[in-house]
């Protein structure tokens, strides 16, 4: 076994079996809840790892290729598999269970309003534990999300944590999406997840043929 380096995979193992199979093995207290979540986004038919096995604190999963350079066609190949995973479902904004960035909790309870679910499941959860002026201006924030945000945008199946580093990219193709923290709602909060540490190009955007006013947004 050999340690892999970088995002969520820091404590993960390589394997290499007999066969010449490749393997992932990760220890995490959410193996299972995160098992289930790489099946949905295969289900849509979008590419995640096929799961090998699970335990309750370690996932093993097939090794993908993996070059890391999103730049070029990776780009357009990912608009596209963001079209697979993002089609609208009938299920109500959260996720079957709640979830974890480590030890911070990420409360997925299902509601039928947008700004509603994403004001207090992914805002207004944070203000015990941060400062007081910015707790107040979330709070201000969480209270006004209705005026900013649509109501009932189409339910999607989001990765819920898209950064680059989530994303496995070999010869300008996309070959997995890892680490997930599902839940369903607005699509816009992927896209915009991938504008925090990397810089999409204009014709990715144009692609995807977002809602009106999803710059503002």
């Amino acid at each position: 076994m050999a340690p892999l380096a970088g995002g969520d995979l820091s404590s993960a193992f390589a394997i290499l079996l007999d066969d010449g199979r490749r393997l992932v093995a990760k220890p995490t207290p959410q193996a299972r809840a995160e098992a289930a979540m790489l099946g949905a986004i295969r289900m849509t038919g979008a590419p995640a790892p096929a799961i090998v096995a699970i335990q309750s604190d370690l996932i093993v999963m097939d090794r993908l290729e993996n070059d890391g350079r999103l730049a070029g066609p990776a780009w357009a190949d990912l608009a596209t598999v963001l079209q697979r995973l993002h089609v609208a479902t009938d299920q109500a904004y959260g996720w079957r269970e709640d979830h974890a960035f480590g030890p911070l909790a990420i409360a997925n309870d299902a509601r039928s309003d947008w700004p509603a679910f994403w004001a207090d499941n992914r805002i207004r959860c944070h203000i015990p534990y941060i400062a007081v002026d910015l707790a107040h201006r979330l709070d201000t924030l969480a209270d006004r999300l209705g005026e900013y945000l649509p109501h009932d945008p189409p339910p999607a199946l989001l990765h819920g944590d898209l950064w680059g580093g989530n994303i496995l990219v070999s010869a300008g193709r996309i070959t997995g999406l890892i680490d997930p923290a599902c839940c369903h709602g607005d699509r816009e909060v992927d896209v915009a997840m991938l504008t925090l540490f990397d810089h999409p190009p204009p014709a990715f955007f144009d692609a995807l043929d977002l809602a009106p006013g999803w710059q503002e947004r």
